[in-house]
């Protein structure tokens, strides 16, 4: 194998590929990534079993061929290069060894058959449907920071996808939770998701997807089957093994008889729970909202340390409530609201709240309360 391509080129589809090999990897063929040069592309590819990355290049093929090399190592190469430089990649006779030439630098790194590259097979997908990237991004983003983080509840470690009918129209909705705390988006759902499995999309899938997302103007194709999926975005593909788990029922934690209405500034109430949280010794620790006619005052008590307490205006006409959460949750949902106000709906201190996005009517979440 024999190519030369510019080093941009290389280092972004590196950057996209190499973010999938795990650093300490049991077999060494995971560490690698995969190149096949043919026509006039390179194609790289790497994957941890579970999820896969493949992306391709343009290059000047002098020799097809293909090999695999350490991923962390090629990328770390790169980076270092002059930008605008090219770049020659260059196996020798025996395909043991891989050089990698730039300008008067050069390196020589050690291959791995291709043989040995593991082919997350993909088989039959049982529906494919396009979406805005900029679309598939609000799902993602609004939701993602919900997914649980205990490996003993799998089944939460991901994003549930699914179709359900609102108002008499098909929804895609995305849905997180942890227990503590629920995210749910939704737009109105593309042709060809009719009928699809509720699937859920593991975190580290979630999480690279994000990455791949910020061009507004891509159209991403997602095909997708009960065990996998698949999304297409410009010229990377990242086919992902899915959570084999049921999601539980998350309609019955939504309370529907939330009657007090508290809708405040969502900047000034993120950046006062911010100040009074300072106080806690750890992140987790409660603010206590109490809430009477227009008026919010914000508190934390820690033994350990000393109290705070700040006052915001508030629109609120329902009977006085006192209830906590956790500062870092508060954050979090404050953090994903679009608009200048949030609408908080309460029952009591000890049941579920719902909080709106009033510039955003697909987005919803609920928080569970704390002891204070």
């Amino acid at each position: 194998m024999r190519v030369i391509l510019e080093r941009s080129n290389l280092l972004k589809s590196l950057n996209h590929v190499h973010r999938v090999v795990e650093r300490r990897n049991t077999i060494p063929i995971l560490s690698n990534v995969l190149l096949s040069a043919e026509g006039a592309s390179l194609e790289m590819k790497a994957t941890d079993l579970d999820l896969e990355v493949t992306e391709a290049t343009p290059a000047k093929v002098e020799r097809g061929g293909a090999t695999t090399v350490p991923a962390h190592l090629l990328y770390d190469i790169v980076r270092k290069l002059a930008d605008g430089a090219e770049v020659m990649l260059k196996t020798d006779e025996d395909g043991n060894a891989m050089t990698v030439t730039s300008g008067r630098s050069s390196f020589r790194l050690q291959c791995l058959p291709q043989s040995d590259f593991p082919e997350l097979s993909a088989g039959s997908f049982s529906h494919i449907f396009r979406l805005d990237s900029v679309a598939l991004k609000g799902l993602i983003e609004k939701t993602q920071f919900a997914i649980s983080t205990e490996e003993t509840r799998y089944y939460l470690n991901g994003i549930f996808l699914h179709t359900h009918e609102a108002g008499g129209k098909l929804k895609l909705r995305s849905v997180a939770t942890d227990g503590h705390r629920l995210a749910r988006a939704e737009i109105d759902a593309p042709a060809g998701s009719e009928g699809m499995p509720g699937i859920i999309i593991p975190r580290k899938t979630v999480s690279e997807l994000q990455k791949l997302v910020d061009d507004p103007d891509v159209a991403v194709t997602t095909e997708l089957s009960d065990t996998k999926i698949r999304f297409t975005i410009g010229s990377v593909i990242l086919t992902s093994k899915l959570i084999d788990g049921t999601f539980p029922d998350y309609q019955r934690v939504i309370p529907t008889g939330n009657d007090k209405k508290l809708i405040i500034d969502r900047q000034s109430f993120a950046a006062a729970v911010d100040r009074v949280s300072t106080i806690s010794s750890e992140r987790g620790r409660a603010v206590k909202l109490s809430i009477n006619d227009g008026l919010l005052t914000l508190a934390v008590n820690n033994p350990d340390s000393g109290s705070a307490t700040e006052e915001l205006a508030a629109d609120y006409s329902s009977d006085p409530i006192e209830i906590g959460f956790n500062a870092k949750y508060l954050l979090d949902v404050a953090a994903q609201l679009t608009g200048t106000e949030a609408k908080f709906m309460l029952a009591d201190a000890g049941s579920p709240t719902l909080i709106h996005d009033l510039a955003d009517e697909t987005a919803l979440y609920v928080l569970m309360p704390m002891r204070v």
